[in-house]
């Protein structure tokens, strides 16, 4: 998730020391493996980028590499496809990401500003409009934006978090409102956010107070969720396009490094953490390797290709 202007990819506070880099393969590798990999599928921010949201040369070559291996990479990510365009000339052959943490598989071919929508998975506005009032309820000072297909809109109070005007600054129950602004568009994803909570206190409250009405999690180190559709996530959405591809579960490695990747990284038949991650992401997958800033991705992918793992 990108906070006034920088990628923040881990969840420590400053002055606390990083994770150590060690790597890890997982359980049973090296000895008798699963079958080889068909899909790679990982996130962006405090994984595949370094935190100047590049992508390092080494990560490119592995890229390339694995796709011209005829192992397919995808994009798995919380960002926005408006935000894509860092990663948009290594979508290779097949063009496609699934963004808003699985509210749309994005085309990306044509660069920047000229992506397709080849799937949307929406909130509907009733559930969204639901959730904001129980949000509200559970958490007094949770302040909410709106993200949609071509649009992004925000309350008043919420902060200048994502570098970008919004198009309105209405109250969330207006924007939601079935004659709100860009009513014609579907909604992906609902914005909370907290100045004072702890990250994690504010998502378990937000989890049972908003209950079936929405998918809740977070991929930023503050008080920020992110409400998606019920039955949405990145894991749900990458099945779906894995099982279009007639590609299983465990034909699939898969990258994260914060809680909204934990489903993905349990769905996959093989999964790393980043050494920068959260500690349920650590916990949660079968393997871990080194930091966003040292690679990690493209550690793990070269040992693929070599056979090492």
């Amino acid at each position: 998730m990108r906070e006034n202007g920088r990628v923040t990819s881990a969840t420590r506070q400053p002055g606390t020391p990083p994770v150590s880099p060690a790597f890890s393969a997982p359980p049973g590798e090296g000895g008798t493996v699963g079958p080889p990999p068909r899909l790679i599928a990982t996130d962006l921010d405090g994984t595949l980028l370094r935190d100047d949201q590049t992508v390092s040369a080494r990560t490119v070559a592995a890229l390339a590499a694995a796709e011209k291996a005829g192992v397919e990479v995808f994009f798995v990510t919380g960002r926005p496809a408006r935000w894509m365009g860092v990663v948009a000339d290594h979508v290779h052959g097949h063009g496609l990401a699934i963004c808003g943490n699985g509210a749309a598989v994005v085309d990306l071919h044509g660069g920047a500003g000229a992506h397709r929508f080849v799937s949307v998975r929406e909130l509907a506005r009733h559930n969204a409009l639901t959730a904001v009032g129980l949000l509200r309820d559970a958490a007094p000072g949770t302040v909410f934006a709106v993200e949609q297909t071509y649009g992004f809109h925000q309350e008043p109070a919420y902060p200048k978090l994502h570098l970008e005007i919004p198009d309105n600054l209405l109250p969330a129950e207006e924007l939601l409102a079935p004659d709100g602004p860009d009513a014609d568009q579907p909604v992906l994803k609902i914005l909370a956010y907290h100045p004072e909570l702890d990250p994690d206190a504010f998502l378990t409250t937000a989890r049972v107070a908003i209950g079936g009405h929405a998918n809740v999690t977070r991929s930023s180190p503050s008080a920020l969720l992110e409400l998606s559709g019920a039955g949405v996530s990145k894991a749900s959405t990458l099945a779906l396009c894995c099982a279009e591809r007639g590609i299983s579960p465990e034909e699939v490695v898969a990258f994260g490094d914060m809680p909204n990747d934990l489903e993905m990284l349990t769905w996959a038949g093989r999964s790393y953490a980043m050494g920068n991650a959260h500690p349920a992401v650590l916990a949660a997958a079968t393997g871990r390797t080194v930091a966003n800033t040292e690679d990690g991705v493209a550690v793990v992918i070269e040992r693929l290709l070599a056979g090492r793992l």
